[in-house]
């Protein structure tokens, strides 16, 4: 497969989910050095954090990258999701703050934007990663496992212990076609009792309705309701392709997660990565 970045220059702006400041975000094709954010409110020089799977930390809440200099940014998960499923190998990400714009809390816009500037095929091969041979993680009750397939599948099945979100299950096999009508439009979601905390703690200080779904104990306070019945399992699939997508290379295989999140997403992409170096 070949690599990939974009025609041009793309810029969008909107709220960070966490501090809820406005950040300006500008996508700049390169023709190699992977996926590279930069951080142009600091200082040149220190600003610079490669997309790596090592550079990943605090996951409790999405996914995070830090360089060497303690430069960080946040909630990269959504964005990367949409990266994936183009195939962008390539390109520099500019922002003015330590977090990824929210948009409406799925990939959607990210997707948007990557289709508007149009993506550009380079010359060099990306090596897919293959799952040649059974693959397992649990920690606890949650679980990943990786199993040969000819294509991209995941099947996905959450479980909480609340009154009106319980269990789901979904499988999907990906392309972009599925990503774009099941995926991509999932929104972030949260417990109405976690918010009080979240304020507290300087968190979700820009979480509204129109980028996140709050569950209460009989549905959602979303006037609108869901886009999707099961939107919930829909959007840990995208949560867990964006959080693979640290590898910055094509999978193929089947994934079947079961109460997995960000944590468990990353240390499993460590396994692959371990896995990969030890075939070659």
């Amino acid at each position: 497969m070949k690599r990939k970045t974009l025609n041009k220059e793309v810029q969008y702006n909107g709220i960070g989910l966490h501090k809820g400041e406005e950040i300006k975000m500008k996508l700049i094709p390169t023709e190699n050095g992977g996926i590279i954010f930069k951080r142009v409110d600091l200082e040149d020089g220190k600003n610079v954090i490669l997309m790596d799977i090592e550079n990943t930390f605090d996951l409790t809440r999405g996914t995070n990258l830090k360089n060497e200099f303690g430069a960080a940014i946040y909630t990269i998960e959504h964005f990367l999701s949409a990266l994936y499923i183009a195939g962008i190998t390539d390109l520099i990400v500019e922002l003015d703050g330590n977090e990824l714009p929210i948009g409406d809390g799925s990939a959607k816009v990210f997707l948007e934007i990557l289709e508007e500037a149009g993506i550009k095929e380079l010359s060099d091969e990306v090596k897919e990663i293959k799952i040649e041979q059974p693959l397992n993680l649990t920690v606890g009750d949650k679980h990943i496992v990786a199993l040969p397939y000819d294509g991209y599948k995941i099947t996905y099945t959450i479980k909480f212990d609340h009154s009106f979100l319980k269990s789901q299950m979904l499988e999907i096999v990906l392309d972009m076609d599925s990503y774009k009508t099941e995926i991509a439009n999932a929104r972030t979601f949260g417990f109405d009792y976690e918010v009080e905390y979240l304020k507290k703690n300087n968190l979700a200080l820009g979480g509204t309705l129109d980028n996140a779904i709050v569950i209460k104990n009989d549905g959602v306070l979303n006037p609108s309701g869901l886009r999707y019945d099961d939107e919930f399992v829909r959007h840990k699939i995208l949560d867990l392709i964006g959080d693979l997508k640290v590898l910055n290379r094509p999978i193929k295989g089947h994934i079947i997660a079961i109460k997995a999140g960000h944590a468990l997403d990353i240390e499993f992409a460590k396994l692959l990565k371990k896995q990969e170096e030890e075939l070659c």
